[in-house]
Parts: structure tokens; sequence; C-alpha cells
């Protein structure tokens, strides 16, 4: 299990003394723990966690992205350094051909024959992809695909 391993991971990083991992995987084990108390404590499933990296994934690219606008590159590498252990949790990431490939399969499926159906497809596709594929990258895909 994945909430597991982060914990394992931990108590790794507290013995060797890495600061950064420990931050990192303190405030995301925290994160786990809020939506587990939304969820009147039902323990997650690896799915659920899953979403909670990508969301905090995607927080650190948006600081990392203002703080180097902010010409504050002392924290930018702070925020890379805290991305890259995040994602190390989350599964292979596709390449670009094969969501275009996931995409046209979606688009054939759901029937979808213009850019209002972007919607569908992309429901599918991220069901398809969760973890494996950033959702800007997919829906800039479908939105290329849906054009043609």
């Amino acid at each position: 299990m994945l909430e597991k391993k982060i914990n394992d991971d931990l108590k790794g990083a507290m013995k060797e003394k890495k600061t950064i991992k420990i931050e990192t995987l303190r405030m995301l084990k925290a994160e786990i723990k809020n939506v587990t108390i939304s969820k009147k404590g039902t323990p997650l499933e690896d799915k659920e966690v899953f979403q909670i990296i990508s969301k905090q994934i995607k927080q650190h690219r948006d600081s990392i992205e203002t703080f180097s606008k902010g010409g504050r590159e002392d924290l930018a590498e702070k925020e890379k350094q805290e991305l890259g252990i995040l994602q190390s949790y989350l599964p292979k990431q596709l390449s670009k051909e094969e969501i275009v490939s996931i995409v046209k399969q979606a688009i054939v499926e759901t029937g979808a024959a213009s850019r209002s159906d972007m919607g569908k497809v992309m429901k599918v596709v991220m069901e398809k992809v969760r973890g494996a594929a950033e959702g800007k990258l997919v829906s800039q895909i479908v939105a290329e695909q849906l054009g043609n």
C-alpha cells in the first residue's frame, strides 16, 4: 500500500537526516490524514493517495513558477527538490504518444465529435491515466484531437 511506503520512507529519511525529504513526507502525511479525517476515518485507497500527491505536485509547480518569476531561485530550488520527492511516488509518466492513443480511444468510446464533448472525453481519459499523466497536458491533447 502506498501510504505504508510513505511512512517507511519517512522513517528512513529520519534515520538518514534528510531534512527536505522529511519535511516533504510529513507535509504529504498531514494532507493524507486530513483527507482521511474528512472521510470519517475510512482508510484511503492508493488511487486517492495518488490524487493527493498529484494535487501537491501541481501546487509545487505553481510555486516554482511564482518563485522563479519573483527572482527567488533559492525557494524555487527547494520546491523543485520537494517536487522530485513527490513525483517518485507516482507511477511512470506516460509519453505524449501514449496519451494521444488513449485520447483517441476515449473519443471513439464516447462518440465525441467536437470541443463541446471535451468534458466527457476528459472524464474517461483521466480515469485511465490517473497519476500517470498531468491533467494540463491531457486537456491540451484532448483539445487538439477534438479540434481536428
